[in-house]
């Protein structure tokens, strides 16, 4: 696992109303600081890919369809620099995962329907100054390849 990244499993309770499951809390043991909470979708076979931040912390988790979640090392001075997580979550297998300030980050939807994404970063977005720094999905630049991989 990549020096920083957390994960949290997350548990769905149904009842014959519905169903209810918290995501993140101010007393779990990942819980770092509050920013905000927004919401994001992916379509189909879509790649939202590759950002890291230098402040903030984010806190992903995939609430409708399935993303597969990929995280890259590149910070210099990491034991696990170069590394790479993959983490399948979403309605299948809901999950929370934390992702630290330095890490590059993003998902493609692999579900036949829109996958809807609930981030909680640490920070607010800075709209004049966004704390966000990216890549190309397909460059060079970070050692992984989108596709599907059959076997």
């Amino acid at each position: 696992m990549i020096q920083g990244v957390r994960t949290k499993r997350l548990r769905v309770i149904p009842d014959e109303r519905g169903r209810v499951m918290e995501i993140l809390r101010s007393d779990d043991d990942l819980f770092l600081k509050f920013g905000q909470v927004y919401m994001t979708t992916t379509y189909p076979q879509v790649v939202k890919a590759w950002h890291y931040h230098k402040i903030q912390s984010d806190n992903i988790a995939a609430i409708s369809g399935m993303i597969k979640l990929v995280l890259y090392d590149p910070r210099e001075n990491s034991p696990t620099k170069g590394e790479i997580n993959e983490f399948f979550i979403g309605v299948h297998n809901p999950m929370l995962v934390q992702v630290p300030k330095g890490v590059y980050h993003g998902w493609k939807c692999i579900s036949e329907e829109e996958a809807i994404i609930i981030n909680i970063p640490t920070e607010v977005y800075n709209y004049t100054q966004p704390d966000e720094f990216r890549l190309p999905p397909h460059g060079k630049e970070v050692p992984y390849d989108w596709s599907r991989k059959d076997g």
